[in-house]
Protein backbone atom coordinates (compact mmCIF):
# COMPACT_ATOMS: atom_id res chain seq x y z
CA UNK A 1 0.00 0.00 0.00
CA UNK A 2 1.30 3.44 -0.94
CA UNK A 3 1.97 5.60 2.14
CA UNK A 4 -0.21 8.65 2.59
CA UNK A 5 1.28 12.03 1.67
CA UNK A 6 2.62 14.06 4.56
CA UNK A 7 0.62 17.15 5.52
CA UNK A 8 3.48 18.96 7.24
CA UNK A 9 7.11 18.30 8.10
CA UNK A 10 9.20 20.39 10.50
CA UNK A 11 12.93 20.55 11.10
CA UNK A 12 15.36 22.68 13.06
CA UNK A 13 17.37 23.01 9.86
CA UNK A 14 15.55 23.35 6.55
CA UNK A 15 17.43 24.40 3.41
CA UNK A 16 15.61 27.52 2.21
CA UNK A 17 16.94 30.12 -0.20
CA UNK A 18 20.56 29.07 0.19
CA UNK A 19 20.68 28.78 3.97
CA UNK A 20 19.47 26.54 6.79
CA UNK A 21 16.73 27.79 9.12
CA UNK A 22 14.13 26.27 11.45
CA UNK A 23 10.85 25.87 9.57
CA UNK A 24 7.75 23.82 8.93
CA UNK A 25 6.93 22.84 5.37
CA UNK A 26 3.21 22.39 4.73
CA UNK A 27 2.18 20.10 1.90
CA UNK A 28 -1.12 20.22 0.04
CA UNK A 29 -1.53 17.23 -2.23
CA UNK A 30 1.74 16.95 -4.09
CA UNK A 31 3.12 20.48 -3.74
CA UNK A 32 4.57 22.69 -1.07
CA UNK A 33 1.67 24.82 0.14
CA UNK A 34 3.60 27.08 2.48
CA UNK A 35 6.52 27.54 4.82
CA UNK A 36 6.07 28.74 8.40
CA UNK A 37 8.02 28.79 11.68
CA UNK A 38 9.14 25.54 13.26
CA UNK A 39 6.17 23.68 14.76
CA UNK A 40 6.94 20.86 17.19
CA UNK A 41 3.39 19.58 16.63
CA UNK A 42 3.76 19.17 12.86
CA UNK A 43 2.65 15.83 11.41
CA UNK A 44 6.30 14.84 11.04
CA UNK A 45 9.24 16.30 12.94
CA UNK A 46 12.73 15.63 11.67
CA UNK A 47 15.24 14.45 14.32
CA UNK A 48 17.61 17.13 15.57
CA UNK A 49 20.63 15.42 13.99
CA UNK A 50 19.03 15.60 10.54
CA UNK A 51 18.29 18.34 8.03
CA UNK A 52 15.46 18.73 5.54
CA UNK A 53 16.73 19.43 2.05
CA UNK A 54 15.12 19.60 -1.38
CA UNK A 55 15.24 16.43 -3.43
CA UNK A 56 18.35 16.29 -5.58
CA UNK A 57 18.14 16.63 -9.34
CA UNK A 58 20.43 14.42 -11.43
CA UNK A 59 20.50 15.47 -15.06
CA UNK A 60 22.84 12.67 -16.21
CA UNK A 61 21.67 9.08 -15.66
CA UNK A 62 21.77 6.00 -17.90
CA UNK A 63 18.86 3.70 -17.05
CA UNK A 64 19.45 1.50 -20.15
CA UNK A 65 15.82 0.43 -20.58
CA UNK A 66 14.46 -0.90 -22.88
CA UNK A 67 16.92 -3.29 -24.45
CA UNK A 68 19.74 -3.47 -21.91
CA UNK A 69 17.69 -3.85 -18.75
CA UNK A 70 20.20 -6.41 -17.50
CA UNK A 71 22.55 -3.42 -17.07
CA UNK A 72 20.05 -1.24 -15.19
CA UNK A 73 16.37 -0.36 -15.51
CA UNK A 74 13.61 1.95 -14.35
CA UNK A 75 12.75 -0.25 -11.36
CA UNK A 76 16.24 -0.55 -9.93
CA UNK A 77 17.60 2.76 -11.18
CA UNK A 78 14.86 4.93 -9.75
CA UNK A 79 15.03 2.96 -6.48
CA UNK A 80 18.75 3.78 -6.28
CA UNK A 81 17.95 7.41 -6.99
CA UNK A 82 15.44 7.58 -4.14
CA UNK A 83 17.91 5.88 -1.78
CA UNK A 84 20.48 8.54 -2.69
CA UNK A 85 18.13 11.48 -2.16
CA UNK A 86 17.54 12.07 -5.88
CA UNK A 87 13.89 12.84 -6.59
CA UNK A 88 14.22 13.83 -10.26
CA UNK A 89 16.52 12.36 -12.87
CA UNK A 90 16.99 12.77 -16.60
CA UNK A 91 17.70 9.63 -18.61
CA UNK A 92 20.38 9.58 -21.29
CA UNK A 93 19.64 8.44 -24.87
CA UNK A 94 22.06 5.51 -24.67
CA UNK A 95 22.69 2.66 -23.73
CA UNK A 96 19.11 1.57 -24.31
CA UNK A 97 18.02 -0.37 -27.39
CA UNK A 98 16.82 1.45 -29.38
CA UNK A 99 18.82 4.57 -28.63
CA UNK A 100 16.64 7.65 -28.19
CA UNK A 101 17.37 9.29 -31.52
CA UNK A 102 13.84 9.09 -32.97
CA UNK A 103 10.36 9.93 -31.76
CA UNK A 104 9.48 6.24 -32.01
CA UNK A 105 12.40 5.25 -29.77
CA UNK A 106 11.34 7.84 -27.20
CA UNK A 107 7.85 6.30 -27.22
CA UNK A 108 9.40 2.87 -26.60
CA UNK A 109 11.32 4.23 -23.63
CA UNK A 110 8.26 5.93 -22.20
CA UNK A 111 6.27 2.71 -22.53
CA UNK A 112 9.02 0.78 -20.73
CA UNK A 113 8.90 3.22 -17.80
CA UNK A 114 5.21 2.83 -17.06
CA UNK A 115 4.48 1.82 -13.45
CA UNK A 116 8.17 1.53 -12.51
CA UNK A 117 9.15 5.02 -11.37
CA UNK A 118 10.05 5.69 -7.75
CA UNK A 119 11.12 9.24 -8.71
CA UNK A 120 10.33 11.66 -11.52
CA UNK A 121 12.07 11.01 -14.85
CA UNK A 122 12.70 13.17 -17.90
CA UNK A 123 14.46 12.26 -21.12
CA UNK A 124 17.35 13.44 -23.27
CA UNK A 125 17.36 12.69 -26.97
CA UNK A 126 20.41 11.93 -29.06
CA UNK A 127 22.12 13.71 -31.94
CA UNK A 128 23.84 11.27 -34.30
CA UNK A 129 24.89 11.61 -37.94
CA UNK A 130 21.71 9.91 -39.15
CA UNK A 131 19.18 12.22 -37.48
CA UNK A 132 20.68 15.66 -38.07
CA UNK A 133 18.03 17.90 -39.57
CA UNK A 134 15.24 16.26 -37.54
CA UNK A 135 16.22 17.26 -34.01
CA UNK A 136 13.20 19.53 -33.72
CA UNK A 137 10.99 16.43 -33.88
CA UNK A 138 12.59 15.06 -30.73
CA UNK A 139 12.18 18.43 -29.04
CA UNK A 140 8.51 18.54 -29.98
CA UNK A 141 8.10 15.03 -28.54
CA UNK A 142 9.31 16.21 -25.13
CA UNK A 143 13.06 15.60 -24.75
CA UNK A 144 14.79 18.33 -22.74
CA UNK A 145 17.75 18.49 -25.12
CA UNK A 146 19.96 16.24 -27.23
CA UNK A 147 23.29 14.60 -26.53
CA UNK A 148 26.16 13.93 -28.88
CA UNK A 149 29.59 12.34 -28.70
CA UNK A 150 32.67 13.76 -30.38
CA UNK A 151 34.49 10.43 -30.07
CA UNK A 152 33.17 6.85 -30.41
CA UNK A 153 30.52 6.15 -27.78
CA UNK A 154 31.25 2.44 -27.53
CA UNK A 155 27.72 1.71 -28.77
CA UNK A 156 27.62 1.05 -32.51
CA UNK A 157 24.09 2.40 -32.89
CA UNK A 158 25.04 5.79 -31.38
CA UNK A 159 27.62 7.27 -33.73
CA UNK A 160 29.72 10.31 -32.94
CA UNK A 161 29.72 13.67 -34.71
CA UNK A 162 32.69 15.11 -36.54
CA UNK A 163 33.49 18.82 -36.49
CA UNK A 164 31.19 19.69 -39.40
CA UNK A 165 28.33 17.66 -37.94
CA UNK A 166 28.79 19.34 -34.54
CA UNK A 167 28.41 22.69 -36.25
CA UNK A 168 25.35 21.43 -38.14
CA UNK A 169 23.70 20.20 -34.95
CA UNK A 170 24.27 23.49 -33.13
CA UNK A 171 23.07 25.49 -36.13
CA UNK A 172 19.87 23.44 -36.21
CA UNK A 173 19.30 23.70 -32.47
CA UNK A 174 19.84 27.47 -32.54
CA UNK A 175 16.74 27.84 -34.73
CA UNK A 176 14.52 26.81 -31.80
CA UNK A 177 16.89 27.49 -28.88
CA UNK A 178 17.47 23.81 -28.21
CA UNK A 179 20.30 22.52 -26.03
CA UNK A 180 23.16 20.27 -27.15
CA UNK A 181 24.97 18.36 -24.41
CA UNK A 182 28.34 17.01 -25.45
CA UNK A 183 30.66 14.17 -24.51
CA UNK A 184 33.81 16.14 -25.22
CA UNK A 185 36.84 14.01 -26.06
CA UNK A 186 38.75 14.58 -29.30
CA UNK A 187 39.50 11.21 -30.95
CA UNK A 188 42.70 12.61 -32.45
CA UNK A 189 44.23 12.50 -28.97
CA UNK A 190 42.89 9.08 -27.94
CA UNK A 191 44.86 5.86 -28.26
CA UNK A 192 43.36 3.00 -30.25
CA UNK A 193 41.05 0.64 -28.41
CA UNK A 194 42.37 -2.73 -27.32
CA UNK A 195 44.15 -4.47 -24.47
CA UNK A 196 46.07 -2.23 -22.10
CA UNK A 197 46.74 -4.51 -19.17
CA UNK A 198 45.70 -4.26 -15.51
CA UNK A 199 47.54 -1.05 -14.56
CA UNK A 200 45.32 2.00 -14.33
CA UNK A 201 48.15 4.35 -15.31
CA UNK A 202 48.23 2.80 -18.78
CA UNK A 203 44.52 3.40 -19.28
CA UNK A 204 44.85 6.96 -17.95
CA UNK A 205 47.63 7.68 -20.45
CA UNK A 206 45.40 6.47 -23.28
CA UNK A 207 42.89 9.31 -22.68
CA UNK A 208 45.02 12.39 -21.93
CA UNK A 209 43.72 15.78 -20.79
CA UNK A 210 44.55 17.23 -24.21
CA UNK A 211 41.63 15.28 -25.65
CA UNK A 212 39.11 17.01 -23.39
CA UNK A 213 40.56 20.47 -23.84
CA UNK A 214 40.61 20.16 -27.64
CA UNK A 215 37.03 18.93 -27.78
CA UNK A 216 35.73 21.55 -25.33
CA UNK A 217 37.46 24.25 -27.37
CA UNK A 218 35.76 22.94 -30.53
CA UNK A 219 32.35 23.09 -28.84
CA UNK A 220 32.99 26.63 -27.61
CA UNK A 221 34.06 27.78 -31.08
CA UNK A 222 30.96 26.26 -32.69
CA UNK A 223 28.63 27.63 -30.02
CA UNK A 224 30.15 31.09 -30.47
CA UNK A 225 29.57 30.98 -34.25
CA UNK A 226 26.02 29.63 -34.09
CA UNK A 227 24.72 31.37 -30.96
CA UNK A 228 23.43 28.00 -29.74
CA UNK A 229 23.34 26.68 -26.19
CA UNK A 230 25.87 23.97 -25.33
CA UNK A 231 26.61 21.95 -22.22
CA UNK A 232 29.72 19.85 -21.56
CA UNK A 233 29.02 16.65 -19.66
CA UNK A 234 31.29 14.95 -17.11
CA UNK A 235 34.32 17.25 -17.20
CA UNK A 236 37.26 15.37 -15.68
CA UNK A 237 40.14 17.62 -16.76
CA UNK A 238 40.59 20.52 -14.39
CA UNK A 239 42.98 22.34 -16.74
CA UNK A 240 40.19 22.62 -19.34
CA UNK A 241 38.27 24.89 -16.98
CA UNK A 242 40.41 27.85 -18.04
CA UNK A 243 38.93 27.82 -21.55
CA UNK A 244 35.46 27.38 -20.00
CA UNK A 245 35.98 30.44 -17.78
CA UNK A 246 37.10 32.51 -20.73
CA UNK A 247 34.14 31.42 -22.86
CA UNK A 248 31.64 32.21 -20.13
CA UNK A 249 33.20 35.62 -19.56
CA UNK A 250 32.87 36.28 -23.28
CA UNK A 251 29.18 35.42 -23.21
CA UNK A 252 29.23 32.05 -24.97
CA UNK A 253 26.12 30.15 -23.89
CA UNK A 254 27.94 27.35 -22.12
CA UNK A 255 27.42 25.26 -18.99
CA UNK A 256 29.50 22.38 -17.62
CA UNK A 257 29.15 19.59 -15.11
CA UNK A 258 31.42 17.23 -13.24
CA UNK A 259 30.73 14.05 -11.29
CA UNK A 260 31.23 12.51 -7.84
CA UNK A 261 33.86 10.08 -9.09
CA UNK A 262 36.07 12.90 -10.36
CA UNK A 263 35.69 14.83 -7.12
CA UNK A 264 36.25 11.97 -4.69
CA UNK A 265 38.32 9.22 -6.37
CA UNK A 266 41.96 9.59 -7.41
CA UNK A 267 44.01 7.84 -10.07
CA UNK A 268 46.73 7.13 -7.51
CA UNK A 269 44.32 4.99 -5.50
CA UNK A 270 42.76 2.86 -8.25
CA UNK A 271 43.70 -0.81 -7.70
CA UNK A 272 45.09 -2.94 -10.50
CA UNK A 273 42.39 -4.60 -12.59
CA UNK A 274 39.52 -2.76 -10.87
CA UNK A 275 37.07 -2.28 -13.73
CA UNK A 276 34.52 -0.65 -11.42
CA UNK A 277 36.71 2.50 -11.62
CA UNK A 278 36.86 2.69 -15.42
CA UNK A 279 35.03 5.55 -17.12
CA UNK A 280 35.56 7.90 -20.04
CA UNK A 281 36.93 10.48 -19.62
CA UNK A 282 38.97 8.89 -16.85
CA UNK A 283 39.40 9.58 -13.16
CA UNK A 284 42.56 11.70 -12.93
CA UNK A 285 45.07 12.52 -10.18
CA UNK A 286 44.82 14.46 -6.93
CA UNK A 287 46.28 17.70 -8.34
CA UNK A 288 43.68 17.66 -11.10
CA UNK A 289 40.96 16.99 -8.53
CA UNK A 290 41.98 20.17 -6.69
CA UNK A 291 41.37 22.14 -9.89
CA UNK A 292 37.88 20.68 -10.20
CA UNK A 293 37.01 21.69 -6.65
CA UNK A 294 38.31 25.19 -7.36
CA UNK A 295 36.02 25.27 -10.39
CA UNK A 296 33.07 24.38 -8.20
CA UNK A 297 33.82 27.08 -5.70
CA UNK A 298 34.32 29.85 -8.24
CA UNK A 299 31.17 29.01 -10.20
CA UNK A 300 32.83 27.72 -13.36
CA UNK A 301 31.20 24.31 -12.89
CA UNK A 302 27.41 24.53 -12.88
CA UNK A 303 26.41 21.12 -11.54
CA UNK A 304 27.52 17.87 -9.94
CA UNK A 305 25.68 14.87 -11.40
CA UNK A 306 26.27 11.15 -11.26
CA UNK A 307 26.69 10.01 -14.89
CA UNK A 308 25.36 6.75 -13.46
CA UNK A 309 26.34 4.33 -16.22
CA UNK A 310 26.35 0.75 -14.97
CA UNK A 311 26.79 -2.52 -16.82
CA UNK A 312 26.92 -6.19 -15.93
CA UNK A 313 29.72 -7.59 -13.80
CA UNK A 314 30.85 -9.71 -16.74
CA UNK A 315 31.40 -6.60 -18.88
CA UNK A 316 33.21 -4.74 -16.12
CA UNK A 317 35.50 -7.71 -15.53
CA UNK A 318 36.03 -8.84 -19.11
CA UNK A 319 39.64 -9.32 -20.05
CA UNK A 320 40.46 -10.52 -16.55
CA UNK A 321 41.07 -7.01 -15.23
CA UNK A 322 42.44 -5.45 -18.41
CA UNK A 323 41.51 -1.75 -18.33
CA UNK A 324 41.47 -1.61 -22.11
CA UNK A 325 38.82 -4.33 -22.36
CA UNK A 326 36.63 -3.62 -19.32
CA UNK A 327 33.42 -1.73 -20.07
CA UNK A 328 33.54 1.91 -19.03
CA UNK A 329 31.02 3.53 -16.72
CA UNK A 330 30.59 4.35 -13.03
CA UNK A 331 27.65 3.29 -10.88
CA UNK A 332 27.20 6.30 -8.59
CA UNK A 333 23.56 7.33 -8.40
CA UNK A 334 22.92 6.12 -4.85
CA UNK A 335 26.22 7.20 -3.30
CA UNK A 336 26.76 10.57 -4.98
CA UNK A 337 25.52 12.87 -2.25
CA UNK A 338 27.35 11.08 0.54
CA UNK A 339 30.60 10.74 -1.42
CA UNK A 340 30.71 14.39 -2.46
CA UNK A 341 29.65 15.63 0.97
CA UNK A 342 32.40 13.53 2.59
CA UNK A 343 35.00 15.14 0.34
CA UNK A 344 33.49 18.62 0.69
CA UNK A 345 33.53 18.66 4.47
CA UNK A 346 37.16 17.49 4.41
CA UNK A 347 37.82 20.71 2.46
CA UNK A 348 35.79 22.80 4.95
CA UNK A 349 33.03 23.38 2.40
CA UNK A 350 29.58 23.87 3.91
CA UNK A 351 26.62 21.70 2.98
CA UNK A 352 24.63 24.80 2.03
CA UNK A 353 27.32 25.72 -0.51
CA UNK A 354 27.32 22.23 -2.00
CA UNK A 355 23.58 21.65 -2.32
CA UNK A 356 22.83 24.08 -5.18
CA UNK A 357 25.28 22.17 -7.36
CA UNK A 358 23.18 19.02 -6.90
CA UNK A 359 19.72 20.61 -6.97
CA UNK A 360 19.02 23.87 -8.77
CA UNK A 361 22.19 23.65 -10.89
CA UNK A 362 21.29 20.45 -12.74
CA UNK A 363 17.63 21.50 -12.80
CA UNK A 364 18.55 24.62 -14.77
CA UNK A 365 20.64 22.59 -17.20
CA UNK A 366 17.65 20.35 -17.92
CA UNK A 367 15.30 23.32 -18.27
CA UNK A 368 13.44 22.41 -15.07
CA UNK A 369 13.90 25.67 -13.17
CA UNK A 370 11.11 24.95 -10.67
CA UNK A 371 12.91 21.92 -9.22
CA UNK A 372 15.58 21.59 -6.56
CA UNK A 373 14.20 24.09 -4.05
CA UNK A 374 11.72 24.11 -1.18
CA UNK A 375 9.31 26.94 -1.91
CA UNK A 376 5.53 27.40 -2.15
CA UNK A 377 4.14 25.91 -5.33
CA UNK A 378 7.13 23.64 -5.94
CA UNK A 379 6.71 19.85 -6.02
CA UNK A 380 6.97 18.40 -2.52
CA UNK A 381 10.26 16.61 -3.23
CA UNK A 382 11.95 16.43 0.19
CA UNK A 383 14.84 14.52 1.73
CA UNK A 384 15.65 13.89 5.38
CA UNK A 385 19.45 13.80 5.49
CA UNK A 386 21.78 13.20 8.43
CA UNK A 387 25.02 14.99 7.51
CA UNK A 388 27.06 13.69 10.45
CA UNK A 389 26.03 10.04 10.23
CA UNK A 390 28.70 7.69 8.91
CA UNK A 391 28.25 4.47 6.97
CA UNK A 392 30.35 2.01 5.03
CA UNK A 393 29.42 1.35 1.41
CA UNK A 394 28.50 -2.28 0.81
CA UNK A 395 27.86 -2.72 -2.89
CA UNK A 396 25.70 -5.78 -2.28
CA UNK A 397 23.22 -3.63 -0.34
CA UNK A 398 22.85 -0.93 -2.96
CA UNK A 399 19.69 -0.75 -5.04
CA UNK A 400 21.45 -1.17 -8.39
CA UNK A 401 20.68 -4.13 -10.62
CA UNK A 402 24.40 -4.93 -10.71
CA UNK A 403 26.00 -4.66 -7.28
CA UNK A 404 29.18 -2.80 -8.20
CA UNK A 405 30.60 0.42 -6.79
CA UNK A 406 34.05 2.01 -6.81
CA UNK A 407 33.21 3.29 -3.31
CA UNK A 408 32.70 -0.25 -1.98
CA UNK A 409 34.26 -0.49 1.48
CA UNK A 410 34.68 3.27 1.90
CA UNK A 411 33.48 5.05 5.01
CA UNK A 412 31.27 7.99 4.02
CA UNK A 413 29.57 10.82 5.89
CA UNK A 414 25.96 11.71 5.29
CA UNK A 415 23.04 9.31 5.27
CA UNK A 416 19.67 9.64 3.58
CA UNK A 417 16.99 8.70 6.13
CA UNK A 418 13.91 9.29 4.01
CA UNK A 419 12.98 10.52 0.55
CA UNK A 420 9.59 11.99 -0.33
CA UNK A 421 8.36 12.45 -3.90
CA UNK A 422 5.24 14.57 -4.44
CA UNK A 423 4.83 14.54 -0.67
CA UNK A 424 4.75 10.73 -0.47
CA UNK A 425 7.47 8.77 1.37
CA UNK A 426 9.02 6.55 -1.32
CA UNK A 427 12.20 5.32 0.39
CA UNK A 428 13.22 4.96 4.01
CA UNK A 429 16.47 3.70 5.53
CA UNK A 430 16.04 0.15 6.80
CA UNK A 431 12.82 -0.33 4.84
CA UNK A 432 13.76 0.36 1.23
CA UNK A 433 11.25 1.32 -1.44
CA UNK A 434 7.83 2.19 -0.05
CA UNK A 435 6.02 3.48 -3.15
CA UNK A 436 6.42 4.26 -6.83
CA UNK A 437 4.74 7.59 -7.46
CA UNK A 438 7.27 9.04 -9.89
CA UNK A 439 6.03 10.82 -12.99
CA UNK A 440 7.35 11.65 -16.42
CA UNK A 441 8.76 15.09 -17.14
CA UNK A 442 8.35 16.18 -20.73
CA UNK A 443 9.53 19.48 -22.14
CA UNK A 444 6.63 21.59 -23.30
CA UNK A 445 6.16 21.30 -27.08
CA UNK A 446 5.13 24.96 -27.10
CA UNK A 447 8.68 25.84 -26.09
CA UNK A 448 9.88 24.70 -29.52
CA UNK A 449 9.43 27.95 -31.42
CA UNK A 450 11.48 28.69 -34.51
CA UNK A 451 13.76 31.69 -34.19
CA UNK A 452 15.13 33.83 -37.01
CA UNK A 453 18.09 32.50 -38.92
CA UNK A 454 21.29 32.95 -36.93
CA UNK A 455 19.64 32.20 -33.60
CA UNK A 456 17.74 35.39 -32.92
CA UNK A 457 18.40 37.77 -30.05
CA UNK A 458 21.10 36.27 -27.78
Amino acid sequence: MTPLPVSSIAARRVFLDGAFAPATVDVDGDVVAGIRPFDADAAQVVPDDAVLIPGLVDSHVHLDEPGRTEWEGFLTGTAAAAAGGVTTLFDMPLNSVPVTTTVEALADKRDAAQGKLAVDVGYWGGAVPENLGTLVELAEAGVVGVKCFLSPSGIDEFGHLDTAQLEAALTELATFDGLLIVHAEDPAHLHADGPLGPHYADFLASRPPASEEAAITAVIDAARRTGARAHIVHVSDGTALDVVRAAKAEGVRLTVETCPHYLTLRAEDVPDGAGAFKCCPPIRDAANQDLLWAGLLDGTIDAVVSDHSPSTRALKEQGGGDFGLAWGGIAGLQTGLSAVWTAARARSIRLEDLLPLMTTGPARIAGADGLGAIRPGAPAHLVVFRPDAEWTVDAERLEYRNKLSPWHGQRLSGLVDETLVHGVPVWRAGEGILARVGREILAEPTAVTALPAGGGDR
